[in-house]
């Protein structure tokens, strides 16, 4: 076994979640054996760009959607909000589908659907204030509601003060909340975000996020994140899809997805965001074959309030083993603690057998790293 092969242990902390299935009642978006093909175009061939979709987004959740570059996400947006009809099966949004529908009706729709932007679509001869009427003034609202709406979504938005501004008096944050606010204006009960905090910096991006999650909570309106970024979708998501070339090839919940991913794809994803990178210190002492009087070198991961503090202590106490605690970390993903653990263990392969076998009898997921002197 190489530094870094994996040791099957046992089950895993909890098997992955999936995603509602098509038919759950309480779904506010559904996909139904959906595929999206694009025709040959002046001599470039056609595109399958989804392909056997069948999931849903529970209402009220903040789902992620995340891919890399034509992964499928634009496309999948794009069918939710009824821009694009699906080659192939259904798209049902709070409980109507939105594939069949054209014209006002379809129009009518879609006031229910938000939309935030990457880059903001803000019109640059308006006001913040007159940005976000914009979509009241399509829907015909009378001008006192108006002016009473964009206040409370002005005040909602945290931007109050930005009434008379204009897009380039603005900060990137500033526009996003405009867009934000705009994407609000009719009531929607459904939000898509698309990329929408690719253009800003890391600080601004955690303050857009935090104020999606209030929305969340505040409103109940159902989150739909487009993203390749997976730190968004461990800051904000419950739920997470992921597409790799037009297909589903992981969803459930997002605590789930980070402590057990399966694809290769989603590993990558992980790769980037999950911190279970080693300390520089620590991982140029790691060796491939044990050493006399060394230590071989375990990850764990943990999921729970208080896992990580309590674990230690217990597999030294119930093995009477003196094991050391390397490294740690542990994060908020999805509303639930998740982190790793490194343990140093000492003696050879009977007591690391035995540890093994603890771990594997109180289902925690493990690999071995190696070995330190």
């Amino acid at each position: 076994m190489n530094a870094h092969q994996s040791l099957a242990i046992g089950q895993p902390i909890a098997p992955p979640a999936a995603i509602l299935p098509a038919a759950e009642p309480d779904a506010m978006v559904r996909f139904e054996a959906i595929s999206k093909t694009y025709p040959a175009y002046r001599g470039k061939p056609g595109v399958n760009a989804l392909q056997n979709i069948d999931f849903a987004i529970p209402r009220g959740s903040i789902t992620g959607v995340i891919g890399r570059s034509g992964a499928g996400k634009s496309s999948l947006v794009r069918l939710i909000n009824g821009l694009e009809k699906p080659t192939t099966g259904r798209v049902i949004v709070d409980g109507r589908d939105i594939s069949a529908l054209a014209g006002r009706e379809l129009r009518l729709a879609q006031r229910s659907i938000g939309m935030i932007f990457q880059h903001f679509n803000l019109l640059s001869s308006r006001t913040a204030a007159d940005n976000i009427a914009l979509p009241l003034e399509i829907a015909g609202w009378a001008k006192a509601d108006i002016k009473t709406r964009v206040a409370e979504l002005l005040a909602l938005v945290g931007i109050a003060d930005k009434h008379d501004r204009y897009p380039s008096e603005l900060s990137g944050g500033q526009k996003q909340r405009v867009g934000i606010a705009r994407a609000l204006a009719t009531r929607p009960d459904v939000l898509l975000s698309d990329e929408a905090t690719s253009a800003l910096d890391p600080q601004t991006t955690r303050a857009i996020l935090d104020l999606l999650a209030n929305i969340n909570r505040e409103l109940g309106v159902t989150i739909v994140l487009i993203t390749h970024e997976m730190s968004v979708v461990r800051q904000l998501a419950r739920e997470v899809v992921v597409l790799d070339a037009g297909h589903v090839v992981e969803s459930g919940h997002v605590a789930d997805i980070f402590t057990h991913p399966k694809h290769p794809i989603t590993q990558s994803f992980l790769a980037e965001v999950t911190g279970d990178s080693l300390p520089v210190s620590l991982a140029s002492r790691i060796v491939a074959d044990p050493a006399a009087g060394g230590q071989a070198v375990i990850r764990i991961h943990v999921r729970g309030a208080g896992a990580g503090d309590t674990v230690v202590a217990r597999l030294a106490r119930e093995l009477g083993l003196d094991v050391s605690l390397l490294s740690a970390r542990i994060d908020e993903i999805g509303g639930q603690h998740v982190g790793s653990l490194v343990l140093g263990v000492p003696g050879g392969e009977g007591v690391q057998a035995r540890v093994l076998a603890w771990l594997s009898q109180h289902q925690f997921s493990a690999e071995r790293l190696g070995y330190v002197a």
